[in-house]
C-alpha cells in the first residue's frame, strides 16, 4: 500500500505511515511538523499515527509488528471462536527476534518457531485493515497447544464453538494438530466433545 502526502495540503493520506514510506526528507520533515502540531502521533520509533486512528480494536499490526501475525484470543475473538475480549492484541513473531513495542495499544508476543510460524496464516480486512491471522482451523490448534496457560474452560468453549460452526473443516485441523504435534491431545478432546 502507497502511502502520500497530499501535495496541495501536505497531509498524510491514511491513518499509519512509517519513516520507510515517506520517499523523501521533505516529507519527513513534514510528517514531524504534523507531529508537532497534534495532527499525527508517534507510536514508536519510525511509526506515526493519525490520533483518531488510536480507538480502533485492532491497529495496523503490519506496521507496529511488521511480520507478525494475529493469534489467540486476537484470532479467537476475530473468528468467534470464544466471547473473551482480549485484554491486550496478541501478535505471534518469529522465535529470537528482538522487536520494540509501543506504550500503546497494549501488544502481547507470542514467540513462536520458524516450523510453525506460517503454519495457517491468512489475510483478512480487520478494522479496515488487511492483517495477517491464523486461520479457524489453526487457532483451535493453538487452544490446545496453550491449554494449561489459557484453562480448560477457554480451551473447550473454543473447541465446541468449533464443533458447532457449519464452515468447519475437520480434515484440515486434523492436518494442522499432526504438523503442531497435538494429534493425540485433539483426538481425545474429539473423543469427549462428540
Amino acid at each position: 500500500m502507497k502511502v502520500g502526502i497530499n501535495q496541495s495540503s501536505d497531509q498524510i493520506e491514511q491513518n499509519y505511515v512509517t519513516r520507510r514510506e515517506l520517499q523523501s526528507q521533505r516529507k519527513y520533515m513534514q510528517l514531524l511538523q504534523q507531529v508537532a502540531n497534534g495532527e499525527m502521533v508517534r507510536l514508536k520509533a519510525g511509526v506515526y499515527v493519525k490520533p483518531d486512528a488510536l480507538s480502533e480494536p485492532v491497529p495496523d499490526i503490519t506496521r507496529i509488528v511488521p511480520g507478525g501475525i494475529l493469534c489467540l484470543f486476537s484470532a479467537w475473538s476475530h473468528h468467534g471462536l470464544s466471547m473473551q475480549i482480549p485484554t491486550s492484541i496478541c501478535v505471534a513473531v518469529k522465535r529470537g527476534r528482538k522487536l520494540t513495542l509501543p506504550t500503546y495499544p497494549e501488544i502481547t508476543l507470542y514467540r513462536i518457531s520458524d516450523a510453525f510460524l506460517q503454519l495457517g496464516v491468512t489475510q483478512e480486512c480487520i478494522c479496515g485493515h488487511l492483517l495477517p491471522i491464523y486461520d479457524l482451523e489453526r487457532s483451535v490448534c493453538d487452544a490446545l497447544r496453550y491449554r494449561n496457560k489459557i484453562g480448560m474452560e477457554t480451551c473447550a468453549e473454543i473447541l465446541l464453538n468449533y464443533l458447532r460452526m457449519p464452515g468447519r473443516n475437520l480434515d484440515k485441523l486434523h492436518q494442522y494438530a499432526t504438523r503442531l504435534r497435538i494429534d493425540t491431545i485433539l483426538s481425545t478432546y474429539l473423543q469427549i466433545s462428540l
